[in-house]
């Protein structure tokens, strides 16, 4: 019998004070302790499109007049690549460590090359960066900064789908998602706050008069964006206005608010997500199926103090005893975790047979077993022996009359079984572990 509330749990327990204290024994032991929040630290790497109207300081600006503190550093080349990036300042401030965010900001037209050129010159230095930031910064939150297709498409390179805003637009986001797909990175959405704008507040010039590079309107647009990443606060909220007219300022954040807050789950890496159910109780030992999705390690945590480390999908578990208890179920990755809880009843076999005083001299050995079990029945008796699954499925089946039987259990998974052993005094019903 499963219990999903733990105010069950202190039912179970007769007397008030004795309640008490086993709750604040639980709660001190099986809840994640709050951990005090100390400013993020920020590292953008990228190009002019970050240097312009300097991107990392107006989200500063803009965190400190909500109350928010941000550290940040910067490595912003003009007309810098991934690649570049493997080579130069921005793999030494990596490599530092101590960052909570990693932007990274690829060359403006790279992403939106055809894809044989990209899988040759983007993707590979996009992986380098992040698998550098987690080597050095195992709990940072690698960011990709997606940008913008130039106002009017860029035909530059004779590549028709990069020859208009919309269809260059396009293809830098799939690129971006790809990258933080493939990289478990966040993807920061400035591209479509300005697909957004275009389509609805087209009086607001976010280019500068190279149609390439970000007005300050298109900065300020970058940097709500980036704050309503970094911090999961609703831009709407925001005061600073850098400068720009109200009106302006006001439509971008709304912007922001309907393409990046509404949609955060859309943008961020996925977070790690415990889940399991109980898929067998058979007497003492359980089944466990687990449902977890997005995690690289795996921890069950039982209150008869076993633990198990596994990313197996199926977990058994055997506890000692008849009784209530608490499964705890950790999964984590990259410094992020999640954790669920079930109560769980179980009871000892009840054989429910009457033993004779013959039938008590009937025993199996060794118990838990792995490759062989020995059936010992007295001088004399007869017996049908079967051999149950777990589920209830017969197994084996056989007769003996010998007082010694060796039985294998070779080729049977790991689990528990229920013996039946019918003789004509009656029946006994035994259990056994294979290991």
């Amino acid at each position: 019998m499963l219990f999903t509330d733990v105010y069950l749990f202190c039912l179970f327990m007769k007397h008030k004070t004795r309640k008490l204290l086993l709750l604040t024994w639980f709660l001190a032991l099986w809840m994640p302790m709050g951990l005090a929040q100390e400013p993020p630290r920020v590292l953008f790497i990228g190009n002019s499109y970050t240097q312009f109207n300097n991107l990392p300081q107006m989200v500063t600006d803009i965190a400190q007049s909500m109350g928010d503190d941000m550290e940040y550093g910067s490595n912003t080349p003009g007309a810098c690549t991934f690649e570049m990036h493997c080579h130069n300042q921005s793999m030494t401030l990596i490599c530092e460590g101590g960052w909570d965010f990693v932007v990274m900001q690829e060359q403006s037209q790279l992403p939106a090359f055809p894809m044989d050129s990209v899988e040759l010159n983007v993707f590979p230095f996009a992986q380098q960066l992040v698998d550098s930031v987690y080597a050095h910064n195992p709990c940072a939150e690698p960011m990709f900064y997606m940008t913008w297709g130039r106002k009017n498409g860029d035909t530059e390179f004779g590549y028709p789908p990069m020859d208009t805003y919309g269809g260059m637009d396009s293809l830098l986001y799939a690129r971006y998602m790809q990258m933080g797909s493939d990289n478990d990175a966040s993807v920061c959405p400035v591209g479509r706050v300005w697909h957004y704008l275009r389509d609805h507040n087209a009086e607001i010039e976010l280019y500068m008069p190279d149609e390439s590079h970000p007005s300050l309107a298109g900065t300020y647009a970058a940097a709500c964006a980036f704050y309503t990443m970094v911090f999961g606060r609703d831009p709407d909220s925001i005061s600073h206005d850098a400068g720009l007219d109200e009106t302006a300022a006001r439509a971008i954040r709304s912007a922001v608010h309907e393409v990046v807050y509404d949609s955060l789950w859309k943008w961020q890496r996925p977070l790690p997500k415990a889940d399991f159910a109980v898929d067998s109780v058979d007497f003492l030992n359980v089944r466990f199926v687990s449902k977890a999705k997005h995690f690289q390690e795996q921890e069950w945590i039982f209150s008869d103090g076993e633990t198990l480390q596994t990313n197996d999908t199926v977990v058994w578990h055997a506890f000692p005893e008849s009784g209530i208890y608490l499964v705890k179920q950790v999964v984590s990755r990259h410094c992020m975790a999640d954790t669920t809880m079930q109560l769980l009843r179980v009871e000892a076999p009840s054989v429910g047979i009457v033993e004779r005083n013959d039938l008590s001299a009937i025993s199996i050995y060794p118990n838990p077993a792995k490759d062989e079990v020995v059936l010992h029945l007295p001088e004399g008796m007869m017996a049908e022996v079967v051999l149950y699954g777990i589920d209830g499925r017969e197994m084996w089946r056989e007769e003996k009359k010998n007082p010694r039987n060796t039985i294998a259990l070779q080729g049977f998974p790991r689990g528990l079984y229920v013996m039946k052993v019918v003789t004509a005094q009656g029946a006994v019903l035994k259990r056994i572990v294979k290991q």
